[in-house]
């Protein structure tokens, strides 16, 4: 425990020096009002795929809902703010809970289905909440939700990261955690040695579901309308990407993983026409020479490169 929670500081030092960094370069106008919307929206994406790592990844799930949650958060979100002058942290937290409690709800009777069942629900029920959601004139229907202020910021999108990071960091090195992975590993297994599996992959799930949730909240805040075409199928499509690019299994490579489509969806802003063609071929190629994705199931920490630049042993 106690070289987990070194290892945490570390990396909360590292973290806040980079912010420093960042921030200094936008403030510096280095980097310039796209690229920091870009680092907005990676930090998003990145709380998307961990959040979806922690069900699909470690606890051996197929889902393939993931944006329907962040819907739910992003206009219970902006609800709040907009209609009820709520303060946005405590906004964030409700889409969160609210996606979250929907999690649970459909969690219970989805999850003992398994592999392309379980894809095949999850699939259906993020349609299901999308489809909801444009039928709701409350929230402006098929026009979308408009008027939303405009408070997502860089250090907001940082800072929930950081904390969504952490969070799920300490939770796959807890107990919990731990039988998230028993049930990846062998469910049967895992359910005779007398690990609730249902428990705990409603856990996970739910779990998962609210982070996306806050992240849906801090997404419509970085416009001033949100639509039901931002949360369809090819949304969770492109966050179960990330996850896949980076390595099932692993926090860094659902980092990576995240970095990478963003940064090329950046440098391909110019030519949308051939961004998902540029992405079919990335994956192709990783499915013939890393399968395991760009991590696998292993950290940065555990990498032969980052031991040596620490004077471990070769």
């Amino acid at each position: 425990m106690n070289r987990l929670r070194m290892q945490d500081m570390k990396i909360l030092v590292a973290s806040l020096v980079l912010f420093g960094i960042l921030m200094a370069l936008l403030g510096g106008g280095v980097l310039g009002a796209f690229w920091e919307f870009n680092l907005i929206l990676l930090g998003i994406n990145i709380i998307m795929s961990v959040s979806l790592n922690l069900i699909n990844g470690y606890t051996g799930q197929f889902s393939l809902g993931h944006a329907g949650f962040m819907a739910i958060g992003a206009y219970m979100s902006a609800v709040l703010t907009t209609n009820f002058q709520v303060p946005f942290l405590g906004a964030l937290i409700a889409g969160g809970l609210a996606a979250m409690l929907l999690g649970l709800l459909i969690g219970l009777p989805t999850l003992r289905l398994r592999g392309d069942y379980l894809a095949i629900a999850t699939l259906g029920l993020g349609e299901i909440i999308r489809i909801t959601i444009m039928n709701i004139q409350y929230v402006g229907g098929a026009a979308g939700f408009m008027g939303i202020p405009h408070k997502t910021t860089f250090t907001w999108v940082f800072f929930v990261m950081l904390f969504v990071l952490f969070f799920v960091k300490n939770f796959i090195n807890s107990s919990h955690g731990r039988a998230c992975i028993a049930v990846r590993e062998n469910e049967i297994a895992a359910e005779a040695m007398g690990i609730n599996t249902t428990k705990y992959k409603v856990m996970a799930f739910a779990i998962g579901a609210g982070f996306a949730g806050v992240a849906g909240g801090l997404f419509a805040h970085c416009f001033y309308i949100i639509n039901p075409t931002s949360f369809t199928f090819m949304a969770s499509f492109n966050y179960l990407i990330m996850v896949v690019l980076g390595g099932l299994g692993s926090i860094t490579g659902s980092i990576a993983g995240a970095v990478v489509l963003t940064g090329v969806s950046a440098a391909l802003a110019d030519l949308p026409e051939f961004r998902m063609i540029i992405f079919s071929l990335v994956l192709i190629l990783l499915m013939f020479y890393r399968p395991q994705g760009l991590f696998g199931y292993m950290e940065a920490a555990d990498m032969k490169w980052i031991k040596r630049l620490k004077g471990g042993r070769k």
